[in-house]
Parts: structure tokens; sequence; C-alpha cells
């Protein structure tokens, strides 16, 4: 009987790595060769998403190129016209202005914020609710955060929580006036003396009540006040009263302490004598003051400060903040986005490192500076790009949050694109003028992540 054959034996160790290549390589061979052979089989694959990106996209921006040179009736060749417009007009200048600082602030600001976050919540004990917590805004929509940050900034401070917050804090650290908007009669003894104070006409004396008569306050305001008392003179002082000449039903008569008439509480009151202020007195609950025998002979002056309207807060979208307005609620809502992608990059940064320079003496400043940030630079770059691009398409917000009054200074590319194509005047040619030049705007940013991504895949 003939003696049956040993099996091959099974190579091991490096000779089975080199097996497991040589066999993957030709697999991928075989792949390419039937591509290669037979590249119907990718086309047809390929031409489905091919035909939806030609429709939604490529014929889209190439008709935009064609439209841009046309007029608003789009009628007739004008060449580059509408790009000349484009950057003649002080609107559109203004929309470009303002998409430079987004591009500017909004991606550095949300990665710097999302990198501390990413940070921080690794070494609280409840990082992962806190994660939660600040990325949960961008589970809200765009046209959802705009009605909420219109409300935040309302300028009433009963409506506005940002100007609630505000006042309060300035009404805690400042005196608010004890009767805003009171005032006196026409053609009465008290008038205006520059600044808002008013000032009495004649001297007063000692021997006479000094009653000084206001109007102007809401009765309602005043319902819970003491009724008006007139004062008696004595000891040679200046004494008189403070009060709303106003009785209900108008039956009081002027200049005159009826029975039904309120007192105005807390109204400082300085005598003047010789433009220098010889005495000064605040109104008690029932609206009487005295001022030192000095006063004899002066002028009675109230000052502004009595009648100054209360603060009102910060127009938070005037002309001047609404644009960083609006730029914080962006931030509100991506400073998540950033936490998120940077704290799944952080998961990945060797502990050993980090270790290793804890050992060396390094303190987590120097740790953070020169080992975490550098190590995440790839994830901290796709941020970047990522907010970039989109802070360039902003319009959502900006539509919603500025105000009509305000609109133009808050304008925006995107933004400016919509009011000059279907706004008042529309002209489509000038609006597709915008969307190329915006296009072009974005295309080196997309060309810089394409580049970064063919890099870490080769790595």
């Amino acid at each position: 009987m003939p003696t049956p054959t040993a099996p091959p034996p099974t190579p091991s160790g490096p000779a089975a790595v080199a097996t497991s290549e040589a066999s993957a390589s030709r697999a991928k061979n075989a792949s390419v060769s039937v591509m290669r052979s037979r590249p119907w089989i990718a086309f047809a694959f390929l031409l489905p998403a091919m035909l939806l990106l030609s429709a939604l996209v490529i014929y889209p921006i190439l008709y935009s190129v064609f439209r841009s040179t046309l007029d608003a009736s789009g009628s007739s060749f004008i060449g580059l016209g509408n790009y000349a417009e484009v950057f003649t007009d002080d609107d559109i200048l203004t929309a470009f202005k303002n998409n430079i600082i987004w591009v500017i602030v909004v991606p550095s600001v949300c990665t710097a914020l999302g990198l501390i976050f990413a940070v921080l919540t690794e070494r609280v004990r409840w990082g992962t609710a806190f994660k939660l917590i600040i990325f949960m805004p961008m589970a809200i929509s765009m046209l959802a955060a705009g009605i909420i940050f219109r409300l935040v900034y309302e300028q009433d401070p009963q409506q506005g929580v940002a100007n609630a917050v505000w006042v309060g804090v300035h009404d805690t650290f400042a005196d608010s006036s004890a009767w805003p908007g009171a005032r006196p009669r026409p053609n009465a003894d008290l008038a205006k003396s520059g600044k808002g104070d008013f000032t009495t006409k004649s001297s007063v004396s000692a021997s006479d009540p000094a009653n000084l008569a206001l109007v102007g306050v809401p009765p309602k305001e005043v319902a819970g006040a003491s009724q008006a008392k007139e004062a008696t003179p004595g000891g040679g002082k200046v004494a008189g009263t403070v009060w709303l000449d106003f009785a209900p039903g108008g039956a009081g008569k002027p200049d005159v302490i009826d029975g039904k008439e309120k007192a105005l509480e807390g109204i400082k009151v300085e005598a003047v004598k010789g433009g220098k202020v010889v005495g000064t007195a605040e109104t008690a609950k029932d609206g009487t003051f005295s001022l030192p025998a000095a006063a004899d002979g002066a002028k009675l002056r109230l000052p502004a400060s009595n009648f100054a309207a209360p603060y009102n807060g910060i127009d938070w979208l005037g002309e001047t903040l609404v644009t960083p307005s609006i730029i914080g609620s962006y931030i509100w809502m991506w400073a998540g986005f950033a936490m998120v992608l940077i704290a799944a990059g952080l998961a990945g940064v060797p502990r050993e490192l980090l270790e290793a320079a804890r050992v060396d003496g390094a303190n987590e400043w120097q740790v953070f500076r020169k080992i975490t940030v550098p190590v995440l630079a790839p994830v901290l770059g796709v941020v970047v790009v990522t907010l970039m691009i989109n802070v360039l398409k902003i319009f959502d917000l900006v539509y919603i949050i500025a105000p009509s009054a305000s609109q133009s200074e808050a304008n925006v590319l995107a933004l400016q694109l919509y009011l000059s194509s279907f706004g008042a005047g529309a002209n489509q040619g000038v609006g597709s003028a915008i969307a190329v030049i915006l296009l072009l705007l974005v295309l080196p940013v997309m060309v810089v992540n394409i580049r970064r991504l063919r890099r870490e895949t080769r790595r």
C-alpha cells in the first residue's frame, strides 16, 4: 500500500501574518480587476446617487451662476452687474462684515467652551448629567431657539429674563427714584430748574408751611400711601408737605391738601440759598418734612433723582448689541455639540501620557496645554471647520431674533440672500450673486476639511 503523505505544515508566527496579508492583497486585487473589467457595475450602483446629486446640487449651482448674470426680470444679460451691486450696496456690505464677525467669534468661542466643558466634566461626579444639560439645546430647532431668545432679550424687565436679572442687579447697588414721573402743575410755584430738578419760584418762611403739590402719579401707585397731612411750623424750622394733589373724582382744590389726597413718602427736599444747599430733608409717611432754621428765606428744590424713570435695563436687540446677542444664543446651542465631539476625542487620549507628565512634575495647566490640547488638535480642527461652515449659512436665528428696527444691523449673507430675492423690490439676480459668493466662501473651508479627512484616512 502506498504510504499516505502528510498535509503541509500550517505556517505560524510571522509566516502566518505574511500569508494572511498576501491573501487579503490577492482578494483586493481580484476585486479591483473585476471592477475594471466590468465598470458598468460600479456605474449602475452610482447612477441613482449621481442623478439625485445632479438634480439637488449641481443643477441649482449652475443655474444660480447663470441667473446671477441676468437682471431682476431674468430677461436681459448684464454680466457682472449684480456682483458690482453686491460690493457697493451698504446693506450687503454690512452682511459681509457681520459674517466675518460670526466666522471669527463663534467657532473659537464654541470650541474653547466645548474644550473646557469636556475637560471639567471628566473631573466631576455628575459629569454625564452635566454633559446632557449642556448638549440639550442641540435638540431644539433654530426656530424654537429664536423664539426663546427673542423673549429672553425683551426690553421690558417684566417679560425679558436678561433685563429682569440685569435690572435686579442694578437696583441692588443703585437707589431707585421715589416717585418716577411726578411733576408740578403748570404755572405752579414749583418750576423746572435744569437737569430735571424742580425749584420753588419764591422763598419759604419758617412761619408758613411750605406745601409742594405734585401730580402725574397714577392713583394705583399711591393706593397704599398714607393721607397727606399739613405740617405745623415751629421752633424756627421750615416745615412743609409734599403730596399728590389729586382727589378721587376730581373733588379737590388745587394747591390745597384735601382729606382724601395721598402723601408722597421718601422725596428728598433741599433748601438752596445763594446757590448752596443749606439743608436737606426727606418726606415722612404723611408727606411732611422739616428743614433746619438755616433754610428760612431759601428756595426749596426737589432733585431730579426723586422723579427719574426706573432703570429699564439694556437694549439687547438695539443697533449696538443685536449681533453679539444673537451670537450668544447660537453659542448656547452649539457649545454642547463641540463639547460632545471633544469629549469623545478626549476619551481616546492615552492616560499613560498624562500620568507620565504628572510624574515628571508637570502641573495640571501644563498637562492641559502641552499634552491634552496637542493630542486633541485633529478633533478641534473638525469642530472649528464644522462651525465655520455652519455660521456662514446662519439665517434662522438672525431672522427671528432681530427686530425689524435693527435687522439691517444684524444682517448676514444668508438673510440678505433671502431679502434680496424675495423681499421688497425682489431681485433674484442679486440674490443669485450672493448665493454664488456664499458658495465660494464655503469652498475653501470644505477643501481644507476634505484634505484633513484624507490625511486621517492615510494614517
